[in-house]
């Protein structure tokens, strides 16, 4: 009997563990249907090509970067976007970029702005941070070390993160 409700409880825990992840995604997708106009198209975690020649440009708060990036990430901000930096760092305007926030709203805010700037290339990342790091990618912190720590924005969209440690 005792492993009979072991195995019930188990079998309850995964399936809500994966429901969680399914309706956190299910939350995203709503959010960026509610948000975006769907000017910059998506790019997915799992179909971002592996090459060395893509562009990662971080399109949040400074403090957010500082806690955590994706890797090699150029900071260019939202609130204060530095268009200068952009055009100093990527003189070629088909380098291929990819901008991301915390879930991808911002990031196609600052893609329409690259779009403006002449850059031809520009994918917008589904889910942003938070869906990376649910999915498993790694990301940095300020010293360039792998951290688990992830900065969600606020308590409202960091719901949305399921792995790592938030900070506010």
């Amino acid at each position: 009997m005792k492993i009979l409700n072991y195995k019930l409880f188990l079998c309850a825990f995964t399936f809500l563990s994966f429901s969680q992840k399914s309706i956190s995604q299910n939350k995203i997708s709503k959010a960026l249907k509610s948000w975006n106009k769907g000017t910059i198209p998506y790019v997915y975690f799992d179909n971002i090509p592996v090459t060395d020649s893509i562009t990662f440009l971080d399109t949040r708060e400074k403090e957010e970067f500082k806690v955590s990036h994706l890797e090699n990430a150029i900071w260019v901000g939202y609130k204060d976007f530095d268009k200068q930096l952009v055009l100093d760092t990527i003189t070629d305007k088909t380098q291929p970029i990819i901008v991301y926030c915390s879930i991808g709203v911002r990031s196609e805010d600052i893609g329409e702005k690259l779009s403006e700037l002449g850059y031809t290339s520009i994918l917008n990342l589904y889910g942003g941070i938070f869906d990376w790091k649910n999915k498993g990618g790694t990301v940095f912190n300020d010293k360039e070390m792998a951290t688990d720590s992830v900065h969600a924005f606020s308590k409202h969209w960091g719901k949305l993160l399921h792995e790592g440690i938030k900070v506010y």
